[in-house]
């Protein structure tokens, strides 16, 4: 039996586990499993492969994205570029690095893209904002850092005036801010210097319908939340660990 899994800590709340087990039914698939390993260091790493030898791939979440680099033979250029990795291989004996968090949010972007996105604001400044930043420069569009404090390269919400809103049509939300169960909250914005050129993506997906993305569609924006991008990651991953050879990324 293959054995695939997920670390992190905690993971009382993980999609990973729920997608796999379905996918695995729905497609007849009798010789995978995947499991949730909740290791409360990273110290814990090579012993969580040792002790189980069917082990193939990982997923990887917070607080491990990075912390888990070190131990990686092969991390990919994307990783090496971001510091964040979220899916591992095991391949002839050594740990293969990559990044699908990149490849969801590219993919689930695209459609939405019109000629007039020249621009975006980026919210947060984590490992998921990393992901974004990435892509928008594959994409050949200029952004800048919105945070909660002022910092080199990244500006603070209170000097975000109703110009720079309504000059950056791509609105790219990356915290943790208005996730379930604070489903009330949103970024500090003057929202009504959004228009319908503007497209407002949320990384969250609980609630559905985050107070960001309801402002925004309130004043004719498009909108979308993380769900198709946590859906294209996870298909990513198994991309990968099914490949014969390295993935190239």
């Amino acid at each position: 039996m293959r054995q695939f899994g997920l670390i992190g800590f905690p993971l009382s709340h993980s999609f990973s586990k729920g997608y796999f087990a379905n996918r695995f039914l729905t497609e007849n698939i009798l010789d995978a499993q995947y499991e949730n390993y909740p290791i409360e260091s990273i110290d814990l790493f090579k012993s969580l492969w040792e002790n189980n030898p069917s082990l193939q791939g990982l997923n990887v979440t917070i607080p491990y994205k990075k912390l888990v680099i070190p131990f990686l033979q092969y991390p990919s250029s994307v990783v090496q570029s971001i510091q964040a990795c979220n899916c591992i291989k095991l391949h002839q004996g050594a740990l293969y690095g990559y990044n699908t968090d990149v490849i969801g949010f590219e993919q689930s972007l695209l459609p939405y893209l019109q000629p007039h996105h020249q621009k975006a604001l980026i919210f947060g400044t984590g490992g998921a904002a990393a992901a974004v930043e990435w892509v928008l420069q594959k994409l050949g569009i200029a952004y800048q850092l919105v945070s909660r404090t002022a910092s080199e390269g990244c500006i603070s919400y209170e000097s975000l005036t109703h110009d720079v809103i309504a000059s950056h049509t791509l609105l790219i939300h990356t915290s943790p801010v208005g996730m379930f169960p604070n489903s009330e909250e949103a970024p500090k914005l003057h929202y009504e210097a959004i228009t319908s050129k503007h497209h407002l993506y949320d990384l969250v997906y609980n609630p559905a319908v985050t107070k960001f993305l309801e402002k925004g569609a309130a004043q004719g924006a498009t909108t979308q939340n993380g769900l198709e991008m946590l859906h294209l990651q996870a298909d990513a991953s198994w991309e990968i660990w099914n490949s014969e050879t390295p993935f190239i990324q």
